[in-house]
């Protein structure tokens, strides 16, 4: 039974969890999901964290819908949402641990090629976003994360700040859409009072999202890859040590 006092801190997550993925591109789910396993059964908060994931998609296109870029988009975007599920489809062969700190370890090995390679960027062509967006999808689904692969892909473009974080979250938006669905046809329901809750929840990821567009804002396009590959190596050193 969820109690007023769980929605307060609900919300102050969702609020943290907001910004951070607003400055990241990534993170909500990182952040969200391990505390409220504490409190929570794994089927609500899937339920939960994916509905406000969802709403961060939505203002993180709205507050920066100037750096959409259509033709990026959907030549990254719908490749890997395909090849995602073959990824996931190969990976229930392998232990879950070994492709947690395997990911890890890629990410770190990326960040630190990044930054003592900092020339280094894709083209925007669209035979390389699509073979990028596919492999990204592919590697997501194995891995059963792609926030932070979507992160690690986009950021090898070195994409102007609001064309990188818009992109990640449109792409989001269509993979959050479909397992939202799937979560609910398969029978997920939510405590009613968390659903109530929604009235403090979607208003406070707004805020966080808000927050978190000033700071992208306050960060100088040439060092904004390097911010992001902080976080990036942040989620990596976090799989290595606890996958």
């Amino acid at each position: 039974m969820v109690v007023c006092e769980e929605i307060i801190y609900i919300a102050l997550l969702t609020l943290l969890a907001s910004l951070i993925g607003t400055l990241a591109g990534f993170g909500i789910s990182t952040i969200m999901v391990p505390v409220l396993l504490i409190t929570l059964p794994l089927s609500e908060t899937l339920l939960l964290v994916g509905i406000i994931h969802w709403f961060n998609d939505i203002w993180k296109i709205i507050l920066f819908q100037k750096g959409i870029r259509w033709k990026l988009l959907l030549a990254f975007g719908l490749p890997g949402i395909l090849a995602s599920f073959l990824g996931s489809s190969l990976s229930l062969r392998v232990s879950r641990e070994i492709l947690s700190r395997a990911l890890g370890i890629f990410l770190i090995a990326y960040v630190l090629f990044i930054i003592f390679n900092q020339t280094f960027k894709l083209s925007q062509r669209l035979s390389v976003a699509v073979s990028s967006g596919a492999l990204t999808g592919f590697f997501a689904g194995i891995f059963g994360i792609g926030g932070e692969i979507n992160a690690a892909a986009l950021s090898a473009f070195n994409l102007e700040k609001a064309v990188y974080v818009v992109t990640a979250g449109a792409i989001s938006f269509m993979i959050d859409s479909t397992r939202i669905a799937t979560y609910i046809q398969g029978g997920t329901k939510l405590d009613p009072i968390l659903v109530s809750g929604f009235l403090i929840f979607i208003p406070i990821s707004l805020i966080g999202a808000m927050i978190g567009k000033r700071g992208v804002e306050k960060i100088p396009q040439e060092k904004f890859r390097n911010f992001v590959a902080i976080f990036i190596f942040l989620f990596g050193l976090k799989l290595v040590l606890f996958p």
